[in-house]
């Protein structure tokens, strides 16, 4: 679509906030022990208070507000009672909505609580920290040493 007059660049301002604001909202909602399906509600009551639409259900009949999908699924998942989320999860939620026939769409992937893999990843480059910091100074005093000697057989 063309924004060509101020009217479209309103409406289209509308629905995006619509959208922006339920997916920033849905990841701020979203927990370990819910289900995708619960998290899904939580999105169409915030789209529903703008007075959007899902688009993909208005579309094509999609059975949800959004689309989330968890870890190794790929895109368009189907909110489900049955898919719970769990800590270290890796969801994607995409929300598309029309407003005023406007439509809107944006998405984006998050981890659950504490990314599982990102904390083992820190865990490590702490422990390379400390041995950087231990030896690192070793390295130096044994350079200094090294200098030091070269230093006195020169002048003996």
């Amino acid at each position: 679509m063309s924004i060509t007059n101020e009217v479209e660049l309103t409406g289209m301002q509308k629905v995006s906030e619509a959208v922006a604001y339920t997916l920033k909202e849905m990841r701020n909602h979203a927990k370990a022990g819910m289900s995708t399906k619960e998290l899904d509600e939580f999105g169409g009551q915030i789209l529903q208070g703008f007075g959007a639409q899902s688009a993909p259900t208005l579309a094509y009949g999609f059975p949800g507000w959004t689309c989330i999908s968890v870890n190794n699924a790929l895109c368009h998942g189907i909110p489900s009672a049955q898919c719970i989320l769990v800590e270290g999860d890796l969801i994607n939620i995409d929300v598309s909505a029309e407003l005023d026939g406007y439509w809107s769409d944006n998405g984006g992937s998050f981890v659950i609580g504490q990314d599982i893999e990102e904390a083992a990843m820190m865990d490590g480059l702490n422990r390379l920290q400390i041995i950087f910091y231990i030896t690192v100074p070793l390295a130096i005093s044994g350079i200094i040493s090294v200098f030091v000697y070269c230093f006195m057989v020169a002048w003996n």
